[in-house]
């Protein structure tokens, strides 16, 4: 298979799926978020309530300066960041992308293993997503191998990075939807509603560790495959 047919194989597909995976979260995102909860709260509100009832009244719930689907625990902060379409609304997509979000305040103060270990190797991600690309480039250019060495395996620890992502927002979703049922904050009849926006919302972080990985593996086999 030449390179043209190696890149069809590991760019294309991951590309179309997340290109798919994204256009569902936004359609399931924008039909709930017409859904009002029943109990009135808003998103922010969610997230208080269960902030307050796990012992963390402490974690402050401020609005995300980054625009929609920017929600996010900062754990160096201990803060709680919530974008406006999630803050303030009163409806089921609301209620639960704020309670998976407070679902990684949770884990922060449980000590839960993935979320510590993906904080700590986030200064290494930063940088090696930055560089590596830079050292390929040179490493293609001057035909050195060991630079392109060095630059996948740059690229690796941010492959990493989205592996051990998986089961941290996994968790994160099942800790929601369990706050969620056991502080009666959904009704009844609004908890698949929930599901379903969890469920899209998780599968965007499957589509980019795919992509992630499609990526390391296409330009290893590029560079590398075809040696004796």
């Amino acid at each position: 298979m030449g390179d043209f047919g190696l890149y069809l194989a590991f760019m294309i597909p991951p590309l179309v799926i997340g290109l798919a995976v994204q256009a569902w979260l936004k359609r399931t995102f924008a039909s709930y978020s017409n859904v009002e909860l029943s109990t009135g709260l808003s998103g922010a509100e969610v997230s208080r309530q269960i902030l307050d009832r796990n012992g963390l009244g402490d974690v402050p719930v401020d609005v995300s300066p980054g625009g929609a689907l920017s929600d996010h625990y900062d754990p160096r902060k201990k803060a709680l960041f919530l974008s406006e379409p999630v803050y303030r609304p009163a409806t089921v997509a609301a209620a639960a992308v704020a309670a998976h979000e407070t679902g990684h305040a949770l884990q922060d103060a449980r000590g839960y293993a993935p979320l510590k270990i993906r904080s700590a190797i986030y200064p290494a991600v930063a940088f090696a997503s930055n560089a590596w690309i830079w050292l390929l480039i040179l490493g293609a250019v001057l035909g050195a191998l060991n630079l392109v060495a060095l630059a996948l395996g740059l690229y690796a620890v941010a492959v990493a990075f989205h592996l051990v992502t998986l089961p941290v927002e996994f968790n994160a979703s099942r800790r929601a939807a369990g706050q969620l049922r056991e502080l009666g904050i959904v009704g009844a009849g609004e908890g698949a509603g929930v599901q379903k926006v969890l469920n899209a919302a998780a599968l965007t972080y499957v589509a980019g560790a795919l992509a992630a990985l499609s990526l390391l593996l296409y330009y290893a086999l590029v560079f590398f495959g075809n040696r004796d």
